[in-house]
C-alpha cells in the first residue's frame, strides 16, 4: 500500500505544483479597493499643484440653521467663516443657499457650491 501510495504523490506531484506556486502570483493583482486614486495621491507635477493653488478659494459647503434668520456659515478651502469674515485677502460679504460672495475691495466674486457644468449634456442626446 505504500509504494502505491508513493507512486500516486510522485505521478502527482508535478502537476499540482504549479498550480500551487501560481496562487500568490494571483494574489499580488488584487488592488486595494480603499486606496484614491493615482491622481489624487500624487499630482503629476508641481505645476499642477500650483496650478490648483492658483485658481482661488474653493467653496466646499454652506451650514444654515433651520431657525427664521437662524446662522450661516460657510466653508471655504477647509476653514469655517461667517459673514463679515476675512478669507484670505477678501472679506465674506452674503451666504446664500448655493452660493457665496467674497469682496476684494471693489470687486465681487461669487462661489457656487454645486456650478453647472458649461454644457449642459441632454442624456437623451437630442438638442433642445
Amino acid at each position: 500500500m505504500d509504494s502505491t501510495m508513493n507512486r500516486r504523490l510522485t505521478w502527482l506531484l508535478p502537476l499540482l505544483l504549479p498550480l500551487l506556486l501560481a496562487l500568490p502570483a494571483s494574489a499580488q493583482k488584487l488592488a486595494d479597493p480603499t486606496r484614491p486614486p493615482a491622481m489624487m495621491a500624487a499630482p503629476e507635477s508641481e505645476a499642477a499643484v500650483e496650478g490648483a493653488v492658483a485658481a482661488g478659494p474653493r467653496l466646499q459647503s454652506i451650514l444654515i440653521g433651520r431657525a427664521p434668520g437662524g446662522r450661516r456659515l460657510a466653508v471655504i478651502d477647509g476653514a469655517t467663516v461667517r459673514t463679515g469674515a476675512k478669507v484670505g485677502d477678501a472679506v465674506l460679504e452674503r451666504i446664500n443657499d448655493n452660493t457665496v460672495v467674497l469682496r476684494r475691495g471693489k470687486h465681487l466674486e461669487t462661489l457656487t457650491l454645486f456650478p453647472k457644468p458649461a454644457e449642459a449634456a441632454d442624456p437623451t442626446g437630442k438638442n433642445k
